[in-house]
């Protein structure tokens, strides 16, 4: 079954939890134990309907405080699709985790409260889905039933949101927008009544709907996670290399070459346990024989002979900051780019990057925690990387404190 990984976003009582409440109350996706414990909580707190946002907030603070703080992963499926839904935090303090969150994501679910409109951190929560390029963006309008399902209401906050994203480099992206009531379940998993005036489709319909296989193919990206060799006289010549796909499909024949070795060969196999395949795609996790014995080991890449990538011993990117020790220039850290790692210096930070699309902030010389901003790296070797925009697995990167051994930022080349 396809699987679809959304991630959502709000401030601080927009109602995200109790939207992910509700998507799993009306697919049925909650068990027996988990809506009596909702049934038995709401009684408890003198609420007259079920407050769903007690299916996702899992942490005591955030059952307490009614926000949420870490990223949880939701599982539900329906007969078309199955669904990974990341609830991120919404507030300043926790961008990280919202980075963490929206990294996988297909699609993303912003929520602005019908009362409030497009805030401040309504900003920061789409200037973050353009950073991770996320295609497809649902802009809930949640809690209509709050100002009497007014089309207007309705109507000026997309405009506002309009002028919002006409600031956006990503012209790809595609935005819809849905008037929903999480509370009432109102275009949520079923179009309402309520709101005759809207056309368009309820949340749950708009998601079974989107086809992400079906998203513009780049070049093909095959990092080996291990290399096997089975010690056994069957197969005592076998050599093989374990990874997964990325980007594009890999054929039986296809003329490959090697990185960092620049050294070249076709692929002779692809196999999957004992299955034999002429073609892989994209998010498969297979085992590759090549026609040639070459030295590859874990952390080398296999390309397309005529889909080379740019290499550089210096990189430029974009990085948010997830550490409380701040990043500046001259500080060492180890850059894993998929599983390759390499020694990196940070040369310079040219900017903070306002979330707000305000601009760039280029008098400060840091980064501290939750901060995005533009750096410069010179690494000890030459590093093979695609751009982010055109392959995201070849575009990213994950900071790694070589003392603490902590993530301390993750980048995204431009």
């Amino acid at each position: 079954m396809e699987v679809l990984k959304i991630a959502t976003a709000g401030s601080v009582d927009d109602g995200k939890s109790t939207l992910i409440g509700r998507l799993l109350y009306d697919t049925k996706s909650l068990t027996d134990d988990k809506l009596e414990a909702i049934e038995r909580n709401s009684k408890k707190k003198g609420y007259d309907y079920l407050d769903f946002s007690l299916a996702t907030d899992g942490l005591v603070a955030e059952r307490e405080q009614g926000i949420t703080i870490d990223v949880a992963h939701i599982y539900f499926s329906t007969r078309k699709k199955s669904y990974i839904i990341a609830d991120t935090p919404g507030h300043v303090e926790y961008t990280r985790n919202m980075v963490t969150g929206a990294s996988q994501a297909q699609a993303s679910i912003i929520l602005i409260d019908a009362r409030k409109g497009v805030i401040e951190q309504t900003y920061r929560h789409f200037f973050i889905n353009n950073l991770l390029r996320v295609k497809h963006v649902i802009v809930a309008v949640n809690k209509m039933d709050l100002v009497d399902y007014d089309q207007s209401v309705f109507e000026n906050i997309k405009t506002d949101f309009e002028k919002l994203n006409a600031q956006s480099s990503y012209a790809e992206q595609e935005v819809t927008f849905i008037p929903i009531s999480a509370l009432k379940g109102d275009n949520v998993a079923q179009k309402s009544d309520t709101m005759p005036w809207f056309k368009g489709e309820s949340v749950l319909d708009y998601l079974e709907a989107l086809k992400p296989g079906q998203e513009e193919q780049t070049a093909a990206r095959f990092p080996v996670q291990t290399v096997i060799r089975p010690k056994q006289d069957e197969f005592h010549d076998y050599r093989g290399y374990a990874g997964k796909i990325y980007g594009s499909s890999l054929k039986v024949g296809d003329a490959v070459t090697v990185l960092p070795s620049l050294t070249s060969s076709k692929i002779k196999t692809i196999e999957f346990f004992d299955q034999k395949y002429d073609e892989a795609v994209a998010g498969s996790s297979v085992t590759i024989t090549l026609e040639d014995d070459i030295n590859i080991t874990r952390g080398d890449v296999l390309v397309k002979s005529d889909e080379v990538p740019q290499s550089s011993k210096s990189l430029t990117a974009a990085v948010c900051w997830m550490d409380g020790k701040a990043l500046v220039p001259g500080a060492k850290y180890e850059i894993q780019h998929n599983t390759n790692r390499i020694l990196a210096k940070i040369d310079s930070v040219e900017s903070v990057i306002a979330t707000d699309y305000s601009g760039e902030d280029s008098s400060k010389n840091q980064l501290t925690l939750n901060e995005i901003g533009k750096v410069n790296f010179k690494l000890s070797k030459n590093l093979f990387y695609d751009t982010y925009a055109d392959n995201k697995a070849g575009g990213s990167f994950i900071l790694i404190d070589t003392q603490s051994n902590t993530t301390a930022g993750v980048g995204f080349i431009g």
